[in-house]
């Protein structure tokens, strides 16, 4: 059986609710929902672009650190909070991976945890 590495951000809510910004499992990478923060401040608050930018600059760093690239991602799933944004989003998400173009779905939720957050992205990568 592949071995598991979970994979921290530090945040205090991990421990609270349960989770890893991260696991890996052999060649499988899955990042959990991540939303636009940098040391626990929403980034680019009303603008689904900026925010949308930053998540996808923490799925780097975290998939750095699970020994992966971006051009690994083979699925990201979007939830945003006003799909009406979607071309704000899609440009942001269509500047990094344009040519990698992983597999993904676009969803409009009623809302995320923060009424500031408008989008949240889950990325799988996979070690090829």
């Amino acid at each position: 059986m592949a071995k598991r590495e979970n994979i921290s951000s530090g945040a205090k809510w991990e421990d609270v609710v349960g989770y890893s910004r991260a696991v890996r499992v052999g060649d499988l990478i899955e990042i959990s929902g991540t939303v636009a923060l940098k040391d626990g401040v929403l980034v680019g608050e009303g603008d689904a672009y900026l925010q949308t930018k930053r998540i996808i600059e923490i799925a780097k760093e975290t998939l750095s650190k699970a020994g992966a690239r971006l051009e690994d991602v083979i699925r990201t799933r979007i939830y945003v909070t006003d799909i009406s944004q979607w071309e704000a989003v899609g440009r942001a998400h269509g500047e990094i991976f344009a040519s990698i173009k992983p597999a993904t779905s676009m969803v409009e939720v009623s809302r995320l945890i923060d009424p500031g957050f408008l989008v949240e992205i889950e990325f799988t990568a996979m070690l090829q």
